[in-house]
């Protein structure tokens, strides 16, 4: 594998695609939904590598190497050489098609020598869980990573990026193909749960309608007092952790919208009533540890140098952090080492395992990587 790394700003984005010294066969785009060069980039991009495949999303930061940027495209340019590809698509009409649209994409990529795949979905009008339980079910030996596309801390429209097309309500898979391919992925947090653990008394699918028996959006702004008035941005702030059964690892939901008049809240995955939930909240020192674990298991699983590190970290992660975001991408750095190239994005939720041998899962607020070599 061949791989060179790009930060494209809108004024020299022509410029240095001329830098781009590999034939490239595979673009990886993460894209600031204020660069308006968009098409043109990718116009560009398909005239010049007319066999490549270029997929990618908006983001709500692009990570290039150690570097948090707004307003530019993360580019990797890369060179399979023992690794086949394929790209796959799925409109999203509504959010409750997400499992059926897992489920297509899955079969559209299937095949036996699949080793593991790429993937990035509209961040707005997805079930993430759904979409991720949907994968899994047609393909339960295959890893899978990824995320859900951003639009800074603005909720208003993501897209993702499948050749020379943008668009919304779409989910995009990257197949990975062959026995030389060698991938890593980890996926932590570094949040701290408080308060008291309370019931999921009434809910529909990603919908929570009542805790303990009360509106769950009355219940919840009690707990943010003057930063309720910034819902739903400031949800990143005050995430869920979930626990689905007694025995199970908690899992982290973000908010996305909420409606006043049903007093509720909607999130980027799932929240089965019966399940029980409590509020987090996060400190620097954490989430650049749970970043740094996340390198370490990621690296641990493949027992050797990556040529590839793909970072995909929770915007809400970014919002507490603040001027020190690149700390965590650091960390990571310091973990993984030299060689490999970092790419990623700031997101509205991340597609992992835990680690080598857990179930693929919807994650929120967690720093996810993915580690990619040849051998």
């Amino acid at each position: 594998m061949k791989a060179l790394q790009l930060t494209l700003s809108p004024s020299n984005w022509e410029h240095e695609l001329f830098k781009i010294n590999i034939d490239a066969d595979l673009f990886l785009l993460f894209v600031s939904p204020e660069f308006t060069a968009k098409q043109e980039l990718l116009d560009t991009i398909s005239h010049s590598y007319p066999d490549a495949l270029i997929i990618g999303c908006s983001t709500a930061g692009e990570i290039s190497d150690i570097h948090v940027s707004d307003q530019t495209v993360s580019l990797t340019a890369i060179r399979m050489e023992k690794t086949g590809t394929r790209m796959a698509t799925v409109k999203v009409a509504k959010m409750d098609k997400s499992l059926s649209a897992g489920r297509q994409l899955a079969k559209q990529l299937d095949d036996e020598d699949l080793r593991h795949i790429l993937i990035f979905s509209d961040g707005l009008n997805v079930n993430g869980a759904d979409l991720v339980e949907g994968l899994r079910s047609e393909l339960p030996n295959v890893s899978i990573t990824g995320g859900l596309a951003g639009d800074g801390s603005d909720f208003k429209k993501t897209f993702t990026i499948d050749n020379q097309n943008i668009s919304d309500k779409m989910i995009v898979g990257l197949g990975l193909y062959g026995d030389a391919l060698k991938v890593g992925y980890g996926s932590k947090g570094g949040w701290d749960s408080f308060g008291i653990e309370r019931l999921v008394t009434k809910s529909d699918n990603n919908v929570l309608y009542e805790l303990d028996g009360l509106p769950a959006l009355e219940l919840y702004k009690s707990f943010l007092g003057e930063q309720a008035n910034n819902l739903p941005s400031s949800g990143l702030l005050f995430p869920l952790s979930l626990r689905i059964h007694e025995n199970s690892i908690p899992l982290v939901r973000t908010i996305l919208a909420i409606n006043e008049k049903a007093q509720s809240l909607t999130f980027a995955g799932n929240i089965p009533q019966g399940s029980y939930v409590r509020l987090m909240k996060a400190n620097v020192d954490r989430l650049v540890g749970g970043a740094e674990s996340s390198a370490k298991v990621a690296i641990d699983s493949i027992k050797q140098t990556a040529d590839l590190a793909i970072l995909i970290s929770c915007v809400g992660r970014r919002l507490v952090l603040k001027q020190l975001v690149e700390e965590e991408v650091e960390a990571v750095r310091h973990v993984v080492g030299k060689n490999p190239i970092i790419t990623g994005f700031y997101s509205y939720g991340e597609i992992a395992p835990f680690g080598e041998f857990s179930p693929c899962e919807l994650h929120n607020q967690t720093m996810t990587i993915t580690t990619l070599s040849e051998c």
